[in-house]
């Protein structure tokens, strides 16, 4: 092929791929080509050749691995991390006092669960965690049955970043926390009921079920239950919700001093003018709830 009509690439040319530099340096100047930051690719995925030198067949394999994750019960049994994960949700679940096992009723609908698992990665793409998640088949839920309400306040964008531009001009910290499994916490008004999860039926109460005292994932009431809850925890301890924003909560100490908390569902950012606040803030949350710690806010 001339040189007016292009060139053919060769994928046995040998490309840079060191650490200084994000992308793929051809021996030849096909400057068209980029590859991933090597720090993107997980170790268990790269084979022995030395970092700093790949072929493009190389990299071209390596942008075609994916993760795969269990689409059942029977499919995660046979890895050891996934069975921890489910026995992790478990132990949420009995250590928030969400169900209590019971004889089957005659007279009420008993809901499905399911095990649905995820892989959570870190900001660098490697993997930090296998989830699994018992959710219950909210599709056969009847209204007026086995839920009522359904109508949970979600937060407006719009206010996180004013937020965030308001911490900027004032010199204030963001934090960030997490709360662990949140809709497990919100108390149900509705009596509820459902099966034993694939995998942990227990022996001798194969019949029986579960009498939900507070949600599961995936019930049409959950977030509401959750809302309800987070809401009068603030009340309690004398936050304010603001008139425009339900997810918006403030809390002053004389004249000078506030603290502002930002919900949107499961996470929590907060900021104020004073750092004794933020911390005993922080504090009575992780005492309440079971939450995770993220530090400064640096992603949302």
């Amino acid at each position: 092929m001339s040189d007016e009509q292009g060139s053919v690439i060769n994928h046995e040319e040998q490309y840079d791929l060191s650490n200084d530099s994000s992308q793929v340096t051809p021996s030849r100047g096909h400057d068209h080509f980029q590859s991933p930051r090597t720090s993107d690719i997980s170790s268990s995925m790269r084979n022995h050749t030395p970092l700093k030198w790949r072929n493009l067949d190389d990299v071209l394999a390596q942008c075609n691995l994916c993760i795969m994750e269990p689409e059942k019960f029977d499919d995660a049994a046979k890895d050891e991390s996934w069975m921890k994960a489910m026995k992790d949700e478990l132990s949420m679940i009995e250590k928030n006092a969400t169900w209590e096992l019971v004889d089957r009723p005659t007279d009420k609908p008993i809901i499905g669960v399911k095990w649905v698992f995820k892989t959570k990665l870190n900001l660098d793409g490697s993997v930090q965690k296998n989830k699994a998640r018992l959710v219950a088949k909210g599709y056969a839920q009847k209204p007026g049955v086995d839920y009522n309400e359904t109508f949970a306040p979600v937060a407006r964008l719009d206010t996180i970043r004013t937020l965030v531009a308001l911490a900027a001009q004032k010199n204030w910290k963001l934090y960030q926390l997490d709360v662990k499994s949140a809709f497990l916490n919100g108390v149900l008004e509705e009596e509820v009921y459902v099966d034993q999860p694939d995998g942990f039926v227990v022996k001798g109460s194969e019949d029986k079920v579960y009498k939900l005292h507070k949600a599961l994932y995936g019930l049409k009431q959950a977030p509401r239950a959750w809302y309800c809850e987070i809401d009068t925890y603030f009340a309690q301890y004398g936050f304010a919700k603001s008139p425009s924003e339900a997810t918006l909560y403030t809390k002053t100490r004389g004249e000078a001093e506030i603290l502002i908390v930002y919900i949107y569902v499961d996470d929590i950012v907060y900021t104020g003018s004073c750092q004794s606040m933020l911390e005993e803030f922080k504090q009575d949350m992780m005492v309440k709830y079971e939450m995770t710690d993220l530090g400064l806010f640096i992603i949302f």
